[in-house]
């Protein structure tokens, strides 16, 4: 999938112009401290909102035109936003993070590519760390179509990160943005030490 072509287009459907509001949620009521790495970040909402919550947070994206079109959006905090390959993540980057902020990153993979996820996560975050998530698991799609985004039952993300991870928090929350209303679920995992 060609992710920056997608952002020439203009077809970010996923983007709402606003934080997840699970996570801000979450955020708002969970004092969270470290360096902040979120994954796929496109527009920066999540990135822009950590950091106004007082986290040193990082946007990583794939597609170059995304982190123009985030730095563009918050100017005050353009040098945060940074194209890269989360699978194969920046040198500078590796074992960096107290915290990871996923959103949507995990739902626009394809199955085939949910082992490299978990392996940048692990590339990403240090152990003892939290990986704070609104995971996407029952997207409205029409018959037939497979996604993005992609059906991510909760069995699937309890297999991913069984080994290594202990759930720190898990429920289905209680706002959400229009349409994903009891289809998302926040679980938060410790890696561990």
């Amino acid at each position: 999938m060609d992710w920056d072509e997608i952002y020439r287009k203009g077809e970010v459907f996923w983007n709402k112009g606003a934080p997840s509001p699970p996570m801000k949620q979450y955020l708002e009521r969970h004092p969270t401290r470290g360096r902040t790495f979120v994954p796929g970040c496109g527009h920066g909402h999540e990135v822009a909102f950590a950091v106004a919550h007082g986290l040193d947070a990082t946007g990583l994206d794939i597609a170059p035109t995304g982190i123009a079109e985030a730095q563009a959006l918050y100017p005050q905090i353009a040098e945060r936003f940074v194209v890269g390959d989360l699978f194969n993540p920046a040198v500078e980057l590796r074992g960096a993070f107290e915290v990871v902020l996923e959103h949507t990153c995990m739902s626009g993979l394809p199955p085939k590519l949910r082992a490299d996820y978990r392996r940048g996560i692990d590339l990403t975050l240090r152990p003892g760390g939290l990986l704070i998530g609104v995971w996407f698991i029952n997207p409205d799609l029409d018959p037939g179509e497979e996604g993005p985004p992609f059906p991510f039952s909760v069995a699937d993300l309890t297999a991913l990160f069984a080994d290594g991870y202990e759930i720190v928090d898990d429920y289905v929350p209680d706002v959400a943005f229009g349409g994903r209303e009891g289809r998302e679920r926040v679980r938060v995992l410790r890696r561990a030490s």
